[in-house]
């Protein structure tokens, strides 16, 4: 541990280096970003939860302690700070820390076990691991409860260290459904670019209170729903888990919700879920997975609100949203938010996206550049789309799940579509699994409605009414529910290898 005055040494280096930079490079661009609206408010609630308040003054205050406390373990500007933490008002402030001394914060997932969290360790090599549980692995570690309560001793001052746009923020894994997740570098002007654009088109004040529903490890619940109600000033509730009575409880008095739309048909399956009790609600937004048109359409009969569909990944952060004020189009994912350029190349096609909100590498991972970025600056994002005249985004699937049987191709999305009005069922994914006769075949993986039994040859016959022969789907599979991940998305490379046995048993349909 550093004393005192060997403390106060290190904060005094960092302000030389800031005066070094010179009158135009002073600021620490997310720090700004995300503390200078609280400060003006020191004593308003930033996050409730369920352990209490803390203020827009206490969470700039333990920022700062945590800042000192990361720089006392030895961590200096660039170094990684992995935070493996349950949901809570302080894995905000750390995070916050993180960004005031040039750190990079890198969240991992609250369920991974150890042997994934070992793996990601090894390629991120971090100077620290938060976490509470113990890991047999090289990296230091230090305890959630124990950095908290260790905080108190530090100073609630600390000088941030220069940081601009193009220094390196946070490492988020993508999901690995598709293969090794691979370490996602943001930076700094990535995520304030992202909190101000989205502040601006949602029109996030003060004023706002959000249901902060999402976990703290992904994109859409720090770097768009917390990042976005801390930034603009407002009040997060934050909820542990989804409970539908304890949402619709935190719903009442609040403005804005944003979720996925998992989530959304969870509440709209409780009649406890009202027009009245969502009455002082401006705003709700859904991401992270595609919303069926049905949940749209329900959700509008229910509350008389269109939700705001908007669409983005780990590596660009939002891309584009259909507006709050205008038209929101169930089945797009609406126009490019300002300052983002989208181009779809082909229709349908690969969706291209370039921006300030674009990431510019993969950690550890150089080769990748050149693969999955144009010659002229364009991020490939493996999303297949259609572009409208208005340039609303219809997203019809991922490139990689583009289905190839006897040379012809099909989008699971057109089909996913269709079978979900169909009679009795709930839900479905499409997806192709190996065939030797045509490569691929198609195989619909159903989800029936509750008390509902499906009837597969009367679904088949009505897929022959409407589709192509080609597009028909071989096999049906009737499971339970759909596997997906922490956001809600369907895990469609998982769903592949668990059918893969079942269809290879089957006779196929023609």
């Amino acid at each position: 541990m550093r004393s005192a005055s060997e403390r106060e040494g290190v904060a005094a280096h960092i302000g030389g280096d800031r005066q070094q930079l010179g009158h135009g490079h002073l600021e620490n661009v997310l720090a700004g970003t995300l503390l200078n609206a609280g400060r003006r408010t020191p004593d308003k609630v930033a996050i409730d939860a369920a352990a209490g308040p803390t203020t827009f003054g206490e969470l700039d205050n333990l920022s700062a302690q945590f800042a000192h406390a990361l720089v006392d373990r030895g961590v200096t500007r660039g170094d990684r700070v992995a935070v493996q933490l349950v949901k809570r008002p302080e894995v905000v402030a750390l995070n916050i820390a993180c960004a005031r001394l040039g750190a990079i914060y890198v969240p991992l997932n609250s369920s991974y076990v150890d042997a994934e969290v070992g793996a990601l360790l090894d390629d991120v090599a971090p100077a620290l691991l938060v976490r509470e549980d113990p890991l047999v692995h090289s990296t230091p570690r230090v305890g959630g409860d124990e950095l908290i309560r260790g905080a108190s001793r530090y100073p609630s001052a600390f000088v941030d260290a220069p940081c601009d746009d193009a220094t390196p923020a946070a490492i988020l894994f993508t999901s690995g459904t598709t293969g090794q997740p691979k370490g996602v570098v943001l930076t700094h002007g990535n995520l304030s670019f992202g909190c101000r654009t989205l502040n601006e088109a949602w029109e996030m004040s003060a004023s706002d209170v959000l249901v902060h529903v999402l976990p703290l490890f992904h994109v859409h619940g720090l770097f768009v729903a917390a990042y976005c109600g801390v930034s603009s000033g407002a009040t997060l509730r934050f909820l542990d888990g989804f409970d539908v009575a304890d949402v619709v409880t935190a719903l009442d008095g609040a403005t804005v919700m944003m979720g996925v739309p998992t989530q959304y048909t969870r509440l709209l399956a409780d009649e406890r879920f009202t027009s009245e009790g969502v009455r002082s609600v401006r705003l709700f937004v859904s991401g992270s997975a595609p919303m069926l048109r049905r949940t749209h359409d329900d959700f509008l009969s229910r509350t008389g609100q269109r939700v705001l569909e908007r669409y983005g990944m780990t590596e660009t952060g939002m891309i584009t949203a259909n507006p709050l004020r205008g038209e929101r189009r169930p089945d797009t994912v609406g126009p490019a938010l300002p300052g983002v350029e989208v181009r779809v190349n082909g229709s349908p096609g690969e969706v291209e996206v370039r921006g300030p909100n674009v990431f510019n590498q993969y950690w550890n991972r150089p080769g990748l550049r050149e693969s999955d970025f144009t010659p002229d600056g364009f991020f490939r994002t493996g999303d297949v789309g259609m572009l409208d005249r208005d340039g609303y985004l219809e997203l019809v699937g991922r490139s990689r799940d583009l289905i190839i049987t006897g040379g012809l191709n099909v989008y699971p999305k057109e089909l996913e579509q269709l079978i979900d009005e169909l009679p009795g069922v709930l839900e479905s994914a499409v997806v192709g699994v190996p065939d030797d006769d045509f490569g691929e075949c198609v195989t619909a993986v159903l989800v029936a409605r509750p008390g509902e039994v499906l009837d597969v040859d009367d679904l088949r016959r009505r897929c022959r009414s409407v589709l192509a022969p080609f597009k028909i789907p071989k096999h049906f599979v009737v499971l339970d529910e759909l596997p997906r991940n922490a956001m809600g998305k369907v895990e469609k490379a998982r769903l592949r290898r668990d059918i893969v046995g079942v269809v290879a048993s089957r006779p196929r349909h023609h």
